[in-house]
């Protein structure tokens, strides 16, 4: 069994442990040690486990339909290989897969083949070629890069926005999803159906606003229960850092004036089994709501963790891997150990 979920304020600096021992992810990772397509103000992030995941991000050329030359894709690898169907990780809004620099190691531990994909238009992939990063280049992005690399029906588990693309992608790809799990599911709030029609002068300064530390400061804190403000800002520089890169701006307005996501009518047609994990504290999106999606989910089951925020995998990493493992491996011949 994982060992109890470790304090939000102390978790950038204390190891995550897993029967009793300290997790490998309590290694930290030394300067140049990080790929050189991070930027540099990665070394100034103080947070181990956020160091040592950006060391093993890599990035894998995948082609898109929209065009005739591939994308330099950044994901983190697993280094377990199992039987097992593959667990793939996808992020939030205008996130990474640094986000999961917590759980992450206790599901490597937990012997999981464990992906974590950066959805296009965020993360640290090179889109100097600027591509669209609307919803269907984004669908088709994962898509060409579980057929490329993957290959297999995956556990596909999305976190706020991510659930939303999340569903979005198993409707499309069912093929590709043996079962979901949703972490605390932005998926009723529709996109900006008129963003089209917005100036982009005025997008691009939407654009900077949300690059802005202050914000970004705001939104870690209402995020998360209580985390001392030097947590609070090494967490905020983490969750900014591939903002930093030159093509941020330009994909994001991109993303804006496409309308984003609209997957209300989608609900009901996944067919995968899902889980359905809830921070009962969630500032941003009302728990409420995941009750409302678990009755709306033909084959849903749901847990919520108390004393917890919008984003658990961050704030509670050992109550996240234990139940993943334990969906994972419920009721099926093939995740047997």
């Amino acid at each position: 069994m994982l060992c109890m979920s470790v304090a939000a304020g102390a978790a950038a600096a204390t190891p995550i442990c897993i029967n009793g021992h300290a997790s490998k992810c309590s290694v930290s990772a030394n300067a140049n040690e990080f790929p050189s397509f991070i930027p540099k103000q990665v070394e100034n992030v103080k947070d181990l486990f956020a160091r040592k995941m950006a060391s093993r991000i890599q990035r894998l050329p995948v082609e898109l339909s929209s065009l005739n030359r591939p994308i330099l894709s950044s994901c983190v690898k697993p280094m377990v290989h199992a039987k097992t169907y593959p667990l793939v990780l996808l992020h939030g809004f205008d996130s990474s897969c640094l986000e999961w620099r917590y759980t992450f190691p206790l599901l490597e531990d937990a012997h999981l083949e464990t992906w974590v994909i950066d959805i296009l238009g965020w993360g640290f992939s090179d889109l100097e070629s600027r591509p669209a990063c609307t919803v269907v280049s984004k669908r088709d992005h994962l898509y060409q890069f579980w057929k490329s690399y993957i290959k297999r029906p995956m556990i596909l588990v999305g976190p706020s926005l991510g659930a939303a693309i999340a569903i979005d992608f198993a409707v499309n790809y069912p093929e590709a999803v043996d079962k979901l799990i949703l972490i605390d599911a932005s998926v009723y709030v529709e996109g900006a159906a008129n963003s089209s029609k917005l100036p982009k002068a005025v997008a691009y300064a939407g654009a900077y606003v949300l690059k802005s530390l202050l914000l970004r400061l705001y939104a870690t804190n209402l995020t998360f229960n209580g985390l001392p403000f030097d947590t609070c800002l090494d967490w905020t520089n983490i969750g900014r850092l591939h903002c930093l890169l030159p093509w941020w701006v330009d994909t994001t307005v991109d993303f804006i004036i496409s309308g984003g996501y609209n997957v209300r009518e989608l609900i009901k047609q996944v067919k995968q089994e899902t889980l359905i994990i809830w921070g009962e504290d969630d500032q941003i999106i009302d728990n409420k709501l995941g009750i409302r999606l678990h009755c709306e989910l033909p084959n849903a089951r749901i847990r919520q963790i108390p004393n917890c925020g919008h984003l658990p995998h961050v704030e509670k990493p050992n109550n996240v891997a234990e139940l993943i493992e334990e969906f994972i491996k419920a009721d099926s011949p093939l995740h047997a150990v």
